[in-house]
This record gives structure tokens, C-alpha cells and sequence, in this order.
């Protein structure tokens, strides 16, 4: 690795550190300014109690994700896409459709700058959106996307319709890959169906490494040629 890459990956680090303890800083000054505005500090019971509660599903997610997402976003986006969020959303859209069309070879550094830029124009585009629409639909937004609104059926699908976009191209370049983690989604579902995204994703994803490596070495997606097993050291 040369210097300046040495150099690049180290001033990423850096600054996303610092970044990473100035949000967490900035998060829990919040209740801190509110318990100390009406002089109501909770107990550590109270807190223990709380965090109790949220440390089986949040925390282990939480692993998950940083397992998952850091290798597919890189090093600058993984750091603001753990504290802007909305990474299944958003940001991982983002990052995928950036490097397809700057057609960067992942883990080089122009892949990382592409990367961190698609995620800070993302969050950047994201925050100037909502507070537009704060503004401007708040006397409307009711009228929408309320229980008995014509409209509110297809916001439902809003999700749906952009992640069916953005997985179609994929599915059709790589069709010999995609099937397998559909069809495991589809059984995970079958079994579970009320089995949160934050809990299915890793999931496909491992799933998908694992199909992924084992076509892959059989000569499936190679016509036939069995490469050379790429985890097997050469002596």
C-alpha cells in the first residue's frame, strides 16, 4: 500500500472517530440539558432497567450491521451512515448505484471517495428535503396520507416500488447470484413473517456470501471452469 493511500485511510479514521464522538456527545447532550432544565435525573436502576429491555434486539442488530453494511459502504460512509441512518433506505442505494456509475473497482480508493460523497450528498439532499416538506406539507400532510386518504395506498408503496426498482437491474445483470437469497428471504418469511429487516437482511447476506463462494468455485458462474479456491494459500 503506498503512502498516500496509508495516508488517505488514516485521515479517514481519524476524523471519523472524532466524528463518531462529537454525534454520540451531541445525541446525549439532549436528555442531559432536559434533565438538568426540569432537575429530573433518572436512576441507574431506571436506566439498567431500560437498556435491559433493548440490548437483546438493538444491540445485536446493531453488530449485524456494522458487520454487513461496513464492507459494502467503506470506510468514510460506513462512519456518517452509522449516525445520519437510514442506511437500508438510502444510503446503501446510494453508495450501489455511485460506484455503478462511476464503474469504481471496490475496496481501490477512488471507491472509498465515491462512496463517502454519494453517502454526504445523500444525507445533505435528505435533510434539505424534509425540512422543506415540514414546512410546505405540514397543513396537508393529513389530507395525504390519513387513514381514509385515496393517496395513503401508494405511500405505502413507496419503499417497496424504489427497492423493486433498484433490485431489478441487479437481479437481471446478476441473475446467477440473485436467486438464492430471494428464495431464502422467501423461506425465512414463510416461517416468520412478521421478522424485522434489521434481522432479515444479514441474513440474505450471508446467505448470499456463502452461495456466492460456493458457485463460484464449483465453476457456475464461470461456464463450467473451476478457478482456483481463492481462500487456499499458495505455498
Amino acid at each position: 500500500m503506498s503512502k498516500k493511500k496509508r495516508s488517505y485511510m488514516d485521515s479517514t479514521y481519524t476524523w471519523g472517530n472524532i466524528f463518531m464522538v462529537t454525534a454520540i456527545c451531541v445525541l446525549v447532550a439532549v436528555p442531559v440539558a432536559i434533565c438538568l432544565k426540569f432537575n429530573a435525573w433518572p436512576t441507574f436502576k431506571q436506566v439498567f432497567d431500560g437498556l435491559l429491555k433493548v440490548i437483546p434486539i438493538f444491540w445485536t442488530s446493531a453488530i449485524l450491521e456494522i458487520v454487513v453494511y461496513a464492507p459494502m459502504l467503506g470506510t468514510g460512509a460506513t462512519y456518517l451512515s452509522f449516525v445520519t441512518g437510514n442506511i437500508t433506505n438510502l444510503k446503501l442505494p446510494c453508495v450501489l448505484n455511485s460506484r455503478e456509475l462511476a464503474k469504481t473497482k471496490p475496496g481501490t480508493e477512488a471507491d472509498e471517495v465515491i462512496s463517502t460523497i454519494a453517502t454526504a450528498t445523500s444525507s445533505i439532499v435528505t435533510t434539505i428535503i424534509l425540512a422543506v416538506g415540514v414546512l410546505a406539507l405540514t397543513p396537508i400532510l393529513p389530507a395525504l396520507t390519513g387513514e381514509d386518504s385515496a393517496l395513503k395506498p401508494a405511500f405505502d408503496q413507496v419503499l417497496p416500488a424504489l427497492f423493486g426498482a433498484l433490485g431489478a437491474g441487479y437481479l437481471a445483470k446478476h441473475w446467477r447470484i440473485s436467486f438464492v437469497p430471494v428464495i431464502a428471504a422467501v423461506i425465512v418469511l414463510m416461517f416468520n413473517g412478521s421478522l424485522g429487516t434489521g434481522t432479515l437482511i444479514p441474513i440474505c447476506v450471508v446467505v448470499s456470501i456463502l452461495a456466492a463462494y460456493l458457485m463460484y468455485i464449483s465453476g457456475f458462474l464461470t461456464g463450467g471452469v473451476k478457478p482456483e479456491n481463492p481462500l487456499k494459500r499458495k505455498k
